[in-house]
């Protein structure tokens, strides 16, 4: 039996002497079935399971087995090919094969990844590289695990050596690698343990709703049939008199310590809710540390800010208030200022069932607001849809953007779709992109105390990228076309940059001129016409 496995930890040998790490190890299983100590096996059709190393998600639960003495199991690596292709937006926000959860979906590209395998590899004395394997399509769903030693995974029966063999695989047909990762996933599994019962899983805390009032009218939430269905807070469902409660509090600026600033300020409707700014300014004139992000498709999110301290937009609305850089006001005075304005107190009763006015319930009603900033009807999603059509400049940008750069397979792509792929572009996840070789922000290991999170910051989405410019956690590029520029030639290296990038040659990848244009163009294509627009001019900061 083998030690636990250590993410993040540069210690692991091939047969090829080459030193590996792993990042992520995230994969779907399917089609479980038990055999019978009597002989005969028990399929258990319908069932999914998704585990994650990173996130300690290596259980699951297999349910309505009949009763029995079972010696074998057998299941699929990766899903049917008709689930493979199913309708993602049909399937429940806590399902295993929703990709909001998983984030093993390709979306336009079509189906599911089987296995993410990712993470660092170091041969001889050289310094450390990245490598990524994507096991997925249809003809190579595999009967396999991933639960045991991944020693058998790149040493039998065919050894993969990283530097010889390729740094990463999509799985296109005729791919080496790919069949080599087939042929030893199947010696790679091994069953620790069978459980005959298991604990139930904890009841979601606080899905009763928050003070709903006896009358109130149910919001209509909108999204794009391409897009996977949100888990909305259960505990706050949206209500018309919540939404525009909060949609009048986001306009306000008594959440500012001198009432000179609201929520607007710093995220203009017109520039995709994001700060046209590079650094956000707060009441005392002072830049921040950080560019604004955008508050679109928040519904998908589970954790909010660049370095995802907020686990809640309820959580998340509030700390602005309290930022000395920027409202520098407390949550009390700000109750007390709102209780004051007469308009306020029978919208309270109306959202809440009384006029009391909390922190709790501003919270509330703000994070309702957001949830409903949903963008999904670009020129890009009515050319999906087959009401218009790319010029062939935006179709070729396209196609970079969701292809691999995968030299050895003759794929030369831009490789964009890793991290912002799927129709919300964006995998919600954190990564360290290369801006710096000695990251000066530290991100998310602000956060977690983690050295391997240095550098990270969240996934921005890339739906309405044309308005949101300066772009980068700190604003560094004010174009479009300094940002491919980077990803073209300037990424810097560093321990925590993350394998999709470090796997690319030092060079880069040397994306042509007319590539840079055409993903410029797909990128346009992604701007939303239809955003809400009806805010006051002058809600966002004072005007006397």
């Amino acid at each position: 039996m083998g030690s636990p496995l250590i993410l993040d930890s540069l210690r692991y040998e091939n047969s090829a002497k080459e030193t590996l790490s792993f990042t992520r190890i995230s994969f779907l299983l399917s089609g479980f079935a038990l055999e019978k100590e009597s002989g005969g096996w028990v399929e258990l059709p319908h069932q999914h399971a998704w585990c994650d190393a990173e996130r300690h998600r290596l259980q699951f639960i297999l349910r309505e087995i009949p009763p029995a003495t079972y010696r074998a199991i057998r299941f699929s690596f990766g899903p049917d090919e008709k689930t493979n292709h199913a309708d993602i937006s049909k399937i429940p926000a806590d399902d295993p094969l929703n990709p909001n959860i998983n984030g093993l979906h390709w979306n336009w590209q079509g189906g599911y990844i089987f296995l993410a395998l990712e993470g660092y590899f170091r041969a001889g004395n050289g310094m450390p590289s990245g490598y990524a394997y994507h096991f997925a399509r249809d003809p190579r769903r595999t009967p396999i695990s991933l639960t045991a030693p991944l020693d058998p995974l790149f040493n039998s029966p065919r050894s993969i050596a990283i530097q010889r063999d390729g740094v990463s695989t999509h799985s296109r047909e005729n791919d080496p690698l790919a069949d080599k990762l087939a042929a030893n996933l199947r010696g790679s599994i091994q069953v620790r343990q069978f459980l005959s019962s298991v604990p139930a899983p904890a009841p979601r805390k606080n899905q009763r709703p928050i003070e709903l009032p006896e009358k109130y009218t149910p919001f209509r939430f909108q999204m794009a049939a391409t897009f996977p269905m949100p888990d909305l807070p259960m505990d706050n469902p949206l209500i018309e008199e919540r939404v525009s409660l909060g949609k009048k509090l986001f306009q306000d600026p008594a959440f500012s310590r001198d009432n000179s600033i609201s929520c607007l300020a710093c995220h203009n409707p017109e520039k995709g809710f994001s700060d046209p700014r590079r650094l956000s300014i707060g009441i005392h004139g002072d830049p921040g540390t950080r560019n604004s992000m955008t508050l679109l498709n928040l519904a998908w999110k589970k954790s909010f800010f660049w370095d995802g301290r907020a686990t809640s937009l309820r959580q998340q609305v509030l700390m602005p208030v309290q930022e000395h850089d920027e409202m520098d006001e407390s949550l009390e005075n700000v109750a007390k200022k709102l209780s004051s304005n007469s308009a306020y107190p029978p919208l309270f009763e109306k959202a809440f069932g009384s006029p009391k006015i909390s922190p709790d319930r501003i919270a509330l009603a703000l994070e309702q607001f957001i949830l409903t900033l949903t963008s999904y009807r670009s020129r890009f999603d009515l050319a999906m849809a087959g009401l218009t059509q790319l010029t062939p400049e935006e179709q070729k940008g396209y196609e970079l953007f969701m292809t691999e750069f995968e030299p050895r397979m003759g794929q030369r792509g831009a490789d964009c779709f890793h991290c912002h792929g799927g129709a919300l572009f964006t995998d919600s996840q954190f990564h360290n992109n290369g801006l710096d070789a000695s990251p000066a922000d530290p991100g998310l290991r602000r956060v977690t105390g983690r050295e391997s999170d240095a550098g990270k910051f969240s996934t921005p989405t890339l739906r309405n990228v044309a308005q949101t410019a300066p772009y980068m956690h700190d604003g560094r590029f004010k174009t479009l076309e300094e940002v491919i520029d980077h990803y073209s030639t300037g990424v810097q290296r560093s321990p925590t940059l993350d394998p999709n990038l470090s796997k690319h040659p030092a060079e880069g990848m040397q994306l042509s001129r007319s590539d840079k244009k055409a993903l410029v163009a797909f990128l346009k294509t992604l701007t939303d016409t239809n955003l809400p627009s009806s805010f006051s001019s002058t809600g966002g900061q004072r005007t006397d």
